[in-house]
């Protein structure tokens, strides 16, 4: 598909789309997602996700850094910016309140969104600092227009999700009152990641931050389809004699005569090294010795390998989290929407 030596990824349109049917179905309208494009949206390429969004109708994305937001700000009306400082005011985006002590960080008129810790202590302010923090917010002369929180066990089966629900509920109430007290605008309120939306039975947030949803690879509906599948392309190819070992250290020995080839995907690109002599494609091509950082040999001599179309094997193989295959790859590695 293309003519130099490079591993490349295809994004496909009608899972992408599908999920995000699934998502609406959830939400129960479309302005009500925000789609996560962080970390070059999991993986998948920050203007293609960005693109393929605006073709479906999402009009909110969330993003890391304003860097990226300026990205992709002609594709959304609304983006949130997590873990950033404006350096120039812009109409479309917000950025979130980490921290009591940094709102004073934050120019004059920026759109800012609240966050509170309802169980996760992570980021977020105290919930007893609310009042403080509405004080702080209005002194800077900051536009507060949400407040959210972030769930740390929706995908797990505790009553823990229900203990931050509770938490976030008595949040809101609060501030609520505050908004009225201290001139602001009505409030908007969310807090629903991937996992947490579809445990909701009754979706009543003002939006949704949906990522590994919208990717394919959250197991909480079976009917949601991975989007990124990743192929790599042969350099070249040997006979390899029994007996014989293949790749650093001589840490695989051929049982049988074979032909071996080598394929321009390795861990400087994404691809675990962890997963050496422990991995079959697809296709079921066996992968032989250690993986390189540039490159990996599989037996056989196939022009090009389907390595992997859904992350959560690669993720089990190697006893992590999709979230971590999926961003690890390389952003110079091709994208295609097909």
């Amino acid at each position: 598909m293309y003519n130099s030596f490079m591993a490349y990824i295809t994004l496909n349109k009608n899972n992408f789309f599908n999920n995000l049917d699934i998502i609406t179905n959830h939400t129960k309208s479309k302005d009500k997602i925000a789609i996560v494009l962080k970390d070059n949206a999991y993986g998948h390429g920050l203007i293609e996700i960005a693109s393929l969004s605006k073709i479906y109708g999402i009009k909110k994305a969330v993003v890391r850094f304003e860097s990226e937001a300026k990205r992709i700000e002609k594709f959304f009306e609304y983006i949130l910016v997590l873990a950033d400082y404006p350096t120039s005011a812009n109409a479309k985006m917000r950025y979130a309140i980490n921290d009591i002590n940094s709102i004073q960080k934050f120019a004059k008129g920026t759109k800012v969104e609240l966050k509170v810790d309802t169980g996760m202590h992570r980021n977020g302010i105290d919930k007893s600092d609310l009042r403080l923090a509405f004080i702080k917010i209005k002194k800077a002369g900051l536009k507060l227009e949400a407040v959210f929180s972030h769930h740390r066990s929706a995908d797990e089966l505790t009553s823990e999700w229900f203990w931050q629900n509770s938490n976030f509920k008595k949040i809101k109430d609060e501030a609520k009152e505050l908004a009225k007290e201290f001139g602001f605008k009505t409030l908007r309120f969310h807090s629903a990641n991937s996992a947490s939306l579809f445990r909701t039975s009754n979706f009543d947030e003002d939006m949704a931050r949906v990522g590994i949803a919208v990717y394919g690879c959250l197991d909480a509906d079976k009917k949601l389809a991975p989007v990124l599948s990743l192929y790599a392309q042969k350099i070249s190819t040997r006979s390899v004699k029994r007996g014989q070992k293949v790749g650093y250290g001589g840490t695989k020995t051929i049982l049988n005569d074979c032909l071996v080839s080598n394929y321009d995907f390795g861990y400087g690109d994404g691809f675990f090294r962890t997963l050496s002599n422990n991995f079959k494609t697809p296709h079921n091509k066996e992968l032989i010795g250690k993986i390189s950082m540039d490159n990996s040999s599989f037996i056989g001599e196939d022009e090009q390998l389907l390595i992997f179309k859904d992350a959560r094997v690669l993720a089990n193989l190697a006893r992590t989290i999709p979230y971590e295959i999926l961003t690890s790859l390389k952003a110079d590695l091709k994208r295609e929407i097909l």
